[in-house]
This record gives C-alpha cells, sequence and structure tokens, in this order.
C-alpha cells in the first residue's frame, strides 16, 4: 500500500503544479484583458466629441463596467492561487457587475417590463446569495471554533 500512497502524492502534486502553472498563465490573461479595456476606455473617450453624449456615455461606462466585471474574475482567480478554493462571493460579485452593465444598457434602449422585472429579480436574489454566502461562510464557522 505505500507505493500507491507515493502514486497518489506524486499525482496529486503533478495536478496542482500543472492547475497552478494554466492559472498563472490565465492571470497573466487577464492582466492583459484589464489593460486592453482600459485602452478602449480611453480610446472611446474621443468619442464625447464626436457622437452625441448619451452614446458616448453609454459607451463609456459599460468599458468601465467591463473592466471592473474583468477585475472581479482577476481577484477569483488569485483568491484561488493563495487560498486553494473559489470563494463564492467572488463569483457573486462578478456576476452582479456583469448583470449591473446589462441594466445600465437598458437605460438607452426600450425594454419590456418582464424582462426588466426579471433582472432586478436576478440582482435581488444574487444580493440575497451573497449575503447568506457571507453569513454562513465556512472562514466563518472555522473564526468561531
Amino acid at each position: 500500500m505505500w507505493k500507491e500512497d507515493v502514486v497518489d502524492l506524486s499525482v496529486s502534486r503533478f495536478f496542482e503544479m500543472s492547475a497552478r502553472v494554466a492559472l498563472s498563465m490565465l492571470i497573466v490573461a487577464i492582466l492583459l484583458s484589464i489593460l486592453a479595456g482600459i485602452g478602449c476606455t480611453f480610446y472611446d473617450l474621443r468619442l464625447v466629441f464626436q457622437e452625441n453624449f448619451h452614446f458616448a456615455f453609454k459607451t463609456i461606462l459599460v468599458d468601465m463596467l467591463t473592466v471592473l466585471a474583468i477585475v472581479e474574475v482577476l481577484r477569483t482567480a488569485l483568491a484561488y492561487f493563495t487560498e486553494g478554493r473559489v470563494k463564492v462571493t467572488y463569483i457573486i460579485d462578478t456576476v452582479i457587475v456583469t448583470v449591473l452593465t446589462e441594466v445600465m444598457a437598458f437605460w438607452y434602449k426600450e425594454m419590456e417590463w418582464r424582462k426588466v422585472a426579471m433582472t432586478i429579480s436576478l440582482v435581488l436574489s444574487l444580493a440575497c446569495i451573497r449575503i447568506m454566502a457571507v453569513r454562513f461562510s465556512p472562514r466563518r464557522y472555522r473564526d468561531d471554533l
């Protein structure tokens, strides 16, 4: 049985090192995406002088919120890299930022009330899940012990 334990340990180490290498490459890709998003946001500032204000500000706002959503993905990746697990709150934050980006786009177009109601219910349910994730966090129970 000792040989099986050594094989299991080496397979586990190989998997962990492979995951760390893949995650490191993913973090580099995310950082490059953030830089590209910031560059696009600054490039879209020209629209303020070329287009009407509503279109220009909508474009810039969506660009900024998209970069913030990518930053939340980076937070999730870094949390996994340091703690070895994914925090649910970071994922929920990412989804909330992404949904709010879509809500901002709703301001500039006619939407059915059903779609708006579904979006509001989605944001409220995500907020409730986030509150529950913080309230019933495994770390909180560990600290109580």
